[in-house]
């Protein structure tokens, strides 16, 4: 059998498979970031469907850092007990899990919180970080971290990927400063090394880091892959568990993060193979790969000629949470995700994220069956 279906472990973390839910926004907490039953459901089907560890969706963790509505929290004591739901039912359906840990930065949703917003650099948006905002970020990473192993959480993934906060420090594009947390790629990445320093300190020496990174950020003066190899050194020698490799921004264009429709003739299925390629060329860090992978042919030749250690995968699970156990039970068509992204749009209806396409399928084959 294929190595995608064997077991593996990233530190005390065993893991069945080596598929794993990328963080995938859900838009099923209540309006201060609890969780609700809906949103346990989307985690129950996951792990039923044999997705080896799901990463929820990114939670704030502070305040004044949410980046939109219904988005899951960890900022707060009083979240402890619905993620504890969250995690048992992932936990009693065979499944691993993992909080991801962000803060949006200069993106944050001024609206819904009431508080402005903040960045590396003053924007139209929000003011420029003081050395006592960027301490006190670090300790809500860390305050969330250490709320996520009480809860049961197996991991925890810090988001500095896709302009967010930490994403915008690493990036020349967003972070203008001209102190030690600006210029050199050295100077960009030392937040984000604080903040995983906080958070090992809060966990202890055994818990799972795992980080989200730009492969690079599609921007003019932004974050390039060259960058991106010398953060992910200093994240390794930070000690961090895992990189989960992604791409883009909200203004990359036709490279954002969620790409839609299919690639362009040439272009391999999966967005960031010839930079995962050199990755594993460089660095021992165990890769996750994320981005248009939409067959099991091309998860397993990924993975068993060494181009990257885990296949993540975001839209084809909103369609088809189900989609690993069926591609391990022999079925091994094509996942039925058209890449879209019209998954999102009743996620800003304040719906919850769903498939659109398979919706209309269920509805319209009920209305070609007469009722009971």
């Amino acid at each position: 059998m294929s190595r995608l279906f064997e077991p593996s472990s990233l530190k005390n973390m065993t893991l069945p498979n080596r598929f794993v839910r990328s963080a995938t926004w859900e838009g099923l907490a209540t309006e201060d970031g609890s969780v609700t039953p809906e949103l346990i459901e989307v985690q129950r089907q996951l792990a039923r469907g044999a997705v080896g560890l799901i990463i929820s969706g990114h939670a704030y963790v502070s305040r004044e850092g949410q980046a939109g509505m219904r988005q899951l929290g960890a900022y707060s004591d009083a979240l402890i007990p619905g993620l504890t739901a969250m995690t048992e039912a992932i936990h009693e359906s065979g499944g691993k899990a993992a909080l991801q840990l962000a803060h949006a930065g200069s993106r944050a949703a001024f609206k819904l919180t009431g508080l402005s917003p903040m960045g590396p650099s003053e924007t139209e948006e929000g003011r420029e970080m003081t050395g006592k905002d960027m301490r006190d970020i670090a300790g809500a990473f860390a305050r969330a971290a250490e709320r996520a192993r009480i809860a049961g959480f197996d991991a925890v993934q810090v988001h500095a990927a896709h302009g967010y906060l930490l994403s915008q420090y690493l990036s020349p594009c967003f972070n203008k400063r001209t102190d030690g947390y600006g210029g050199a790629i050295e100077n960009r990445t030392q937040l984000l090394i604080e903040v995983i320093n906080a958070v090992r300190e809060a966990v202890g020496p055994e818990f799972p880091i795992l980080v989200k990174l730009n492969s690079e950020d599609f921007l003019p003066n932004g974050l390039t892959t060259d960058d991106m190899f010398r953060v992910a050194a200093f994240l390794e020698q930070a000690g961090i568990d895992a990189i989960e490799m992604s791409g883009g921004t909200v203004l990359s264009g036709k490279y954002l993060p969620s790409r839609p429709g299919k690639p362009a003739e040439g272009e391999p299925e999966a967005y960031y193979e010839p930079v995962a390629e050199t990755f594993k060329r460089k660095l021992p860090t165990p890769l996750m790969l994320v981005g248009g992978i939409r067959t099991l042919e091309t998860a397993e030749r990924l993975v068993d000629t060494g181009i990257t250690d885990y296949i993540a995968l975001c839209r084809p699970l909103i369609r088809e949470p189900d989609l690993v156990a069926r591609w391990r039970s022999g079925d091994h068509r094509p996942a039925r995700c058209v890449s879209d992204n019209g998954c999102f749009a009743p996620g800003f209806e304040g719906k919850g994220v769903y498939c659109v396409v398979e919706e209309q399928e269920k509805r319209g084959s009920d209305k070609g069956h007469p009722g009971p």
